[in-house]
């Protein structure tokens, strides 16, 4: 089992990033090893989700590897259903959490309300395919629909 530390983030599938040297990255490099816009991260900077290491002295944004991995966190807790400002939230609290004990909670409470959340979304979509189907097969069976029958068929 692999520990992280409080300011580091879970591991994800692609978490293997290395910048050669050393060197810093662009944000156009960051957002190439990405696959995200540059206007995504600076959004991602605006929101408060990603932080330049430094800038240079002509004012570019620079990121170590570490900004790969979070960028790429950022991208699947997306996948997952989470909002920009619910990601957030679970990066703040990460952040501040004084333990990784404590943060890994957190974030598992977090994760266990989205499934929930998730299901019954699913449950809904479920209802929602039912619905079709029985539309689709009664309009399947008339040759002149009665509008009305329509609604509660």
């Amino acid at each position: 089992m692999v520990t992280r530390m409080a300011l580091k983030l879970p591991l994800v599938e692609s978490d293997s990033v290395t910048v050669e040297d050393g060197r810093l990255l662009r944000v156009g490099d960051l957002a190439q090893r990405t696959n995200k816009t540059v206007r995504a991260l600076h959004l991602y900077e605006e929101l408060g989700l990603l932080r330049p290491s430094e800038r240079s002295k002509g004012g570019y944004r620079l990121y170590g590897s570490d900004a790969v991995v979070r960028v790429r966190w950022i991208s699947k807790l997306q996948e997952m259903g989470f909002s920009l400002p619910d990601i957030r939230e679970v990066l703040h609290e990460w952040e501040g959490s004084g333990s990784a004990t404590g943060a890994m909670h957190r974030i598992r409470a977090l994760y266990v309300q989205k499934l929930e959340q998730t299901r019954e979304q699913i449950q809904r979509l479920n209802t929602l395919k039912a619905d079709l189907e029985s539309s689709i097969a009664y309009l399947d069976t008339c040759e002149v629909c009665d509008p009305e029958r329509l609604t509660t068929a």
